[in-house]
Protein backbone atom coordinates (compact mmCIF):
# COMPACT_ATOMS: atom_id res chain seq x y z
CA UNK A 1 0.00 0.00 0.00
CA UNK A 2 1.46 3.30 -0.88
CA UNK A 3 -0.80 5.32 0.33
CA UNK A 4 0.92 7.48 3.24
CA UNK A 5 -0.95 8.27 7.17
CA UNK A 6 -0.59 10.26 9.86
CA UNK A 7 -2.68 10.59 12.97
CA UNK A 8 -3.88 13.34 14.71
CA UNK A 9 -5.99 14.48 17.37
CA UNK A 10 -9.70 15.76 16.47
CA UNK A 11 -8.90 18.94 18.01
CA UNK A 12 -6.66 20.17 15.83
CA UNK A 13 -8.39 19.67 12.43
CA UNK A 14 -9.08 22.78 10.86
CA UNK A 15 -11.35 23.84 7.88
CA UNK A 16 -9.43 23.41 4.47
CA UNK A 17 -7.13 20.57 6.12
CA UNK A 18 -7.69 16.17 4.57
CA UNK A 19 -8.62 14.15 6.63
CA UNK A 20 -9.49 10.12 5.72
CA UNK A 21 -13.13 9.23 6.06
CA UNK A 22 -14.12 5.41 5.32
CA UNK A 23 -10.57 5.08 3.72
CA UNK A 24 -11.27 8.15 1.27
CA UNK A 25 -9.21 11.49 1.51
CA UNK A 26 -11.19 14.30 1.90
CA UNK A 27 -11.03 18.24 2.35
CA UNK A 28 -12.48 19.73 5.47
CA UNK A 29 -15.30 21.81 5.04
CA UNK A 30 -17.38 22.20 8.28
CA UNK A 31 -16.81 21.24 11.97
CA UNK A 32 -19.07 21.57 14.74
CA UNK A 33 -18.70 20.82 18.20
CA UNK A 34 -20.43 19.59 21.46
CA UNK A 35 -20.23 20.57 24.82
CA UNK A 36 -19.75 17.33 26.74
CA UNK A 37 -22.15 15.80 28.97
CA UNK A 38 -23.13 13.87 31.66
CA UNK A 39 -22.00 10.63 30.33
CA UNK A 40 -18.75 11.36 28.17
CA UNK A 41 -16.84 13.85 26.31
CA UNK A 42 -17.38 15.83 24.01
CA UNK A 43 -18.55 15.21 20.24
CA UNK A 44 -17.03 16.40 17.18
CA UNK A 45 -18.96 16.19 13.86
CA UNK A 46 -16.69 16.81 10.39
CA UNK A 47 -17.89 17.61 7.24
CA UNK A 48 -15.86 17.12 4.42
CA UNK A 49 -15.67 17.13 0.78
CA UNK A 50 -14.07 14.21 -1.62
CA UNK A 51 -11.30 15.29 -3.18
CA UNK A 52 -11.08 12.43 -6.03
CA UNK A 53 -15.00 12.22 -6.46
CA UNK A 54 -16.62 15.20 -5.08
CA UNK A 55 -19.07 13.45 -2.48
CA UNK A 56 -19.83 14.84 0.83
CA UNK A 57 -19.10 12.89 3.85
CA UNK A 58 -19.40 13.06 8.07
CA UNK A 59 -17.10 11.95 10.52
CA UNK A 60 -18.37 11.81 14.38
CA UNK A 61 -15.44 11.40 16.99
CA UNK A 62 -15.44 12.23 20.44
CA UNK A 63 -13.04 15.83 20.88
CA UNK A 64 -9.90 13.48 22.04
CA UNK A 65 -10.04 10.61 20.17
CA UNK A 66 -7.19 10.50 17.05
CA UNK A 67 -8.07 10.90 13.32
CA UNK A 68 -6.17 9.70 10.15
CA UNK A 69 -4.86 12.59 8.14
CA UNK A 70 -3.71 11.28 4.37
CA UNK A 71 -0.22 12.66 3.12
CA UNK A 72 -1.15 14.21 0.08
CA UNK A 73 1.76 15.18 -2.33
CA UNK A 74 1.52 18.36 -5.03
CA UNK A 75 3.28 17.83 -7.72
CA UNK A 76 3.17 19.55 -11.11
CA UNK A 77 2.62 18.75 -14.73
CA UNK A 78 2.18 20.17 -18.08
CA UNK A 79 -0.82 19.95 -20.54
CA UNK A 80 0.15 17.33 -23.42
CA UNK A 81 -3.08 17.20 -25.24
CA UNK A 82 -6.81 17.68 -24.70
CA UNK A 83 -9.37 15.13 -25.84
CA UNK A 84 -13.03 15.74 -24.59
CA UNK A 85 -12.97 15.76 -20.58
CA UNK A 86 -9.21 13.22 -20.52
CA UNK A 87 -6.45 15.26 -20.65
CA UNK A 88 -3.07 13.83 -21.65
CA UNK A 89 -0.31 15.44 -18.89
CA UNK A 90 3.39 15.06 -18.97
CA UNK A 91 5.19 14.97 -14.90
CA UNK A 92 7.60 18.16 -14.80
CA UNK A 93 9.84 16.33 -12.38
CA UNK A 94 9.92 11.95 -13.36
CA UNK A 95 8.68 13.45 -17.39
CA UNK A 96 5.85 10.16 -16.85
CA UNK A 97 3.01 10.85 -19.30
CA UNK A 98 -0.62 9.31 -17.86
CA UNK A 99 -4.07 10.49 -18.90
CA UNK A 100 -6.23 12.17 -16.80
CA UNK A 101 -10.00 13.30 -16.25
CA UNK A 102 -10.57 16.85 -16.47
CA UNK A 103 -13.21 18.63 -13.29
CA UNK A 104 -15.82 20.84 -14.92
CA UNK A 105 -14.24 23.25 -13.47
CA UNK A 106 -11.22 23.56 -15.46
CA UNK A 107 -12.55 22.13 -19.00
CA UNK A 108 -11.99 25.71 -20.02
CA UNK A 109 -8.53 26.53 -18.82
CA UNK A 110 -6.91 23.40 -19.26
CA UNK A 111 -5.67 24.16 -23.18
CA UNK A 112 -2.10 21.79 -24.60
CA UNK A 113 0.91 23.40 -23.03
CA UNK A 114 -1.26 24.76 -19.75
CA UNK A 115 1.26 23.92 -16.50
CA UNK A 116 -1.36 22.40 -13.41
CA UNK A 117 -1.12 21.22 -9.89
CA UNK A 118 -1.97 17.92 -9.16
CA UNK A 119 -3.03 16.69 -5.75
CA UNK A 120 -1.74 13.12 -5.61
CA UNK A 121 -2.33 10.56 -2.70
CA UNK A 122 -1.12 6.55 -3.81
CA UNK A 123 -2.22 5.97 -7.78
CA UNK A 124 -4.90 8.29 -7.44
CA UNK A 125 -4.14 12.44 -9.15
CA UNK A 126 -6.71 15.13 -9.78
CA UNK A 127 -6.30 18.69 -11.04
CA UNK A 128 -6.09 21.40 -8.27
CA UNK A 129 -5.05 24.64 -10.54
CA UNK A 130 -4.19 25.60 -13.20
CA UNK A 131 -0.58 27.36 -12.72
CA UNK A 132 -0.18 28.79 -16.46
CA UNK A 133 -2.09 28.84 -19.60
CA UNK A 134 -0.85 28.43 -23.05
Amino acid sequence: MSEELSYVSMKEIKNGRFILIDGIPCRVVEIETSAPGKHGSAKMRITAVGIFDGGKRTLLKPSDADAEVPIINKKKAQVVSVSGDISQMMDSETYESFEIKVPEDFTKAIKPGAEVELLVYGEKKTISRVLSSA
